[in-house]
């Protein structure tokens, strides 16, 4: 496996029946509770330690992950969960972000494993939002409590730091983006696609870096400022999902020079200029690819094809559907309409019934 592959790429089928469901849950059965216990916390013995040591290390041998990965995955229990929902985060944000394109972000096996063995920019934004979910996730559960090794961020750089007071519980990126890093692998020398994809995990990580933020609360008498706790946010994963989309629109396409003076290998624009394609010198914040992509139209080794695919007229049909045309379909549905809040407190809604058209592509 290359170093630092991507996310979405260690699992199995699982990844779009919902990926949390896949691991392994303890219940109270599991640890031989009857249920009738008080509804407080109830101290762990050594059996159900080790109920729980093994129920997490099953989880990490699950993961397709390399050596130096399962090491890491193992020697904290919240690393497992964090991972999963990383994954399940990222499917789920990457489908949203192209519900509306030819790739619907489809990654079923066999789709999936084709479609990272090639350089394409859809496997550059998988990449990025990979790395960008395990970042998020990762420095979210240290502030919620649930990692052994971080709790939460730690004295932040802010400005005129004496009129702060640091409080609150800020999501650790420090020690996630640290984590990140070491668990996606070291710079690759030479071969440009591990060069591309390490790139382009780096640019995921860039993205959560650029959009934490600080919050603040006043405290004081009569709701005065005179004291004023902060701390660090990241922004919510749709928001760093959005600006991924947008990064993915201008990615660029790249092929690979070699430094003289180091001799490694750098990434850099085709030898051979391509009509409709940039020259630009990638940033380090630009997604890169190396493959140009399929059209998504057909049934192909990458994804299913659109045939079938429900579109939506006068947005994107002539798009989806690649000329063939759609079917339009009639039919009557029912939903709550012309709601009211009423005292106290329930909503009231009728029920309106209207008819509507679906258009889905032609074969």
């Amino acid at each position: 496996m290359l170093d630092g592959h991507v996310l979405l790429g260690w699992l199995s089928s699982c990844a779009l029946l919902g990926l949390l469901a896949c691991a392994p849950r303890p219940s109270a059965a599991y640890f031989g509770l009857t249920g009738n216990e008080p509804l407080s916390i109830l101290p762990l013995t050594s059996e159900m330690e080790e109920a729980a040591v093994k129920a997490h290390y099953k989880v990490c041998d699950r993961l397709k992950l390399e050596k130096k990965q399962r090491r890491m995955c193992r020697r904290d229990p919240g690393v497992a969960e964090t991972l999963m929902e990383a994954i399940s985060m990222s499917a789920l944000e990457c489908q949203y972000q192209f519900r509306f394109e030819r790739w619907n972000c489809t990654l079923e096996g066999r789709y999936r494993a084709s479609l990272l063995k090639r350089g394409f920019k859809e496997t550059a934004f998988l990449y990025a939002i990979s790395s960008a979910g395990l970042t998020h996730a990762m420095a979210k559960a240290c502030s919620a409590g649930r990692m052994e090794r971080c709790t939460c961020d730690e004295a932040p750089d802010l400005e005129n730091r004496e009129a702060w007071q640091w409080g609150g519980c800020g999501d650790n990126l420090k020690y996630s983006n640290k984590f990140v890093k070491e668990f996606l692998g070291r710079k690759p020398n030479k071969d440009l696609r591990a060069r591309v994809d390490f790139h382009n995990n780096l640019v995921g990580m860039k993205v959560i870096k650029a959009g934490v933020e600080t919050t603040c609360k006043c405290h004081g008498v009569s709701g005065s400022c005179t004291v004023r706790t902060c701390w660090r946010q990241l922004s919510p994963f749709h928001e760093i999902g959005k600006q991924l989309k947008q990064k993915y629109e201008t990615s660029l396409k790249v092929g690979s020079t070699t430094n003289e003076a180091t001799g490694e290998g750098d990434i850099s624009p085709p030898k051979k200029s391509i009509p409709g394609h940039s020259d630009q010198i990638p940033r380090t914040t630009d997604l890169v690819y190396i493959d140009d992509s399929p059209s998504f139209c057909l049934m192909s080794r990458y994804s299913p094809g659109t045939s079938g695919r429900k579109c939506y007229k006068d947005k994107n049909c002539d798009s989806i559907c690649c000329g063939r045309g759609h079917n339009t379909q009639s039919r009557v549905v029912t939903r709550p309409c012309q709601c009211q809040v009423r005292w106290c407190c329930y909503v009231e809604c009728k029920q309106c019934t209207q008819r509507e058209e679906v258009y889905t592509c032609k074969d």
